[in-house]
């Protein structure tokens, strides 16, 4: 990750991800293709971090509906486009698949926080559950969000919506659980 200060120079640490301080934005995968004339292309897709902030909040509202209403995924995230203004201003698209994939994924996510928990996840409030399965989810299938956001945004997400403490036994858990899945970060 190259990290620039307000003047855009001297480059804090090495990578393929650039931020940039002052506008808040994330150069990801920068991809050389062609253009219809054979003259290179760059594609950049540029991640702005208050929309994936606020996605990440829409999915466990979202996650939380799922688990305690027992209906489809895809339901769920229909209704949510539908009705909620906050997502006009969300990354929609990590909205959806964060969510489906954590449908789709939920009983190995479940088997992979098991060594970390000192309860089955079934015990688990649902707030609690659905901060630890978006934690877990982003620790294995999205390597390109960086090991200190994924705790962060789960931290933050538990102090937000989940119990008084909860925050300090899904930071506990997500960190033991980083360890082991991402041993090199």
């Amino acid at each position: 990750m190259c990290i620039y200060d307000d003047k855009r120079e001297n480059l804090k640490t090495p990578k393929n991800i650039c931020v940039n301080l002052r506008h808040l934005r994330i150069k990801q995968n920068v991809d050389k293709t062609e253009s219809v004339d054979n003259e290179p292309m760059t594609k950049a897709r540029e991640i702005n971090q208050s929309a994936r902030v606020r996605a990440r909040r829409s999915a466990v509202q979202a996650l939380y509906q799922w688990l305690l209403a027992g209906r489809p995924m895809s339901v769920v995230i229909a209704e949510f486009e539908q009705e909620r203004k906050e997502l006009k201003k969300a990354d929609g698209e990590y909205f959806r698949a964060i969510l489906t994939g954590i449908a789709a994924n939920s009983e190995q996510l479940s088997e992979v926080l098991v060594p970390f928990l000192d309860r089955k996840p079934a015990e688990l409030d649902p707030v609690t559950r659905a901060v630890l399965h978006l934690g877990i989810y982003e620790l294995l299938h999205q390597p390109e969000v960086p090991l200190r956001v994924v705790l962060n945004e789960a931290i933050e997400l538990a102090r937000m919506f989940g119990a008084e403490d909860s925050y300090k036994y899904i930071n506990g858990v997500l960190d033991r659980a980083a360890r082991q899945l991402r041993s090199g970060e």
